[in-house]
């Protein structure tokens, strides 16, 4: 019964913190993208877009970017090539609620959750900015092939970074009693 218990409590703070912060998410979207007669991107996602560019300049390559007249996206160009477009879920904002969301469910100290949020926040955002440039400068180089890589290397890597920071947190700062309570019932 108390195996049933830690999972429910975990489940229960794993989806209440998800669809909270999904919640937060999609009002801060509706508030700040602009659909009607003129696109416009969230901030966070013209951002990303932005620091994607500086990556690339740091790189070495000319870059630039643009809002899209189209669509809810910012364009992506290298060496005056469009090589993708950053649209609202290349912000790792909805991967950085999954990873949120679990580490709360599966809390350790206050400090420790703090701490590890953060890191894992920061980490992640810039992963998605290599992942970002990554699949543009693979576009540059290999056009034909890049759909494989955008739907299942490209995502690969944010989740698996993602994953690789929940065994990290679990073996090393959540509450390890909820773990030997799982094991011993």
């Amino acid at each position: 019964m108390k195996k049933n218990k830690t999972i429910i409590i975990f489940l229960i703070k794993f989806f209440v913190t998800y669809f909270f912060l999904s919640g937060l998410y999609s009002l801060y979207l509706h508030e700040t993208q602009e659909k009607v007669g003129v696109f416009s991107c969230a901030p966070i996602t013209k951002q990303v877009a932005e620091h994607t560019k500086v990556l690339s300049e740091l790189l070495g390559l000319d870059s630039h970017v643009e809002q899209s007249d189209d669509e809810l996206s910012m364009k992506f160009f290298i060496n005056n090539q469009h090589v993708s477009n950053v649209v609202e879920g290349c912000s790792s904002i909805s991967v950085i609620i999954l990873f949120l969301s679990f580490i709360i469910a599966f809390s350790g100290g206050f400090k420790e959750t703090f701490f590890f949020a953060i890191f894992g926040i920061i980490t992640i955002y810039l992963v998605n900015l290599f992942r970002i440039f990554l699949l543009g400068y693979w576009y540059l180089k290999n056009p034909y092939s890049s759909e494989v890589f955008h739907d299942y290397v490209f995502p690969a890597i944010i989740y698996g970074y993602v994953f690789l920071l929940w065994i990290v947190w679990v073996k090393h700062f959540s509450n390890h009693n909820q773990l030997k309570n799982v094991k011993s019932s």
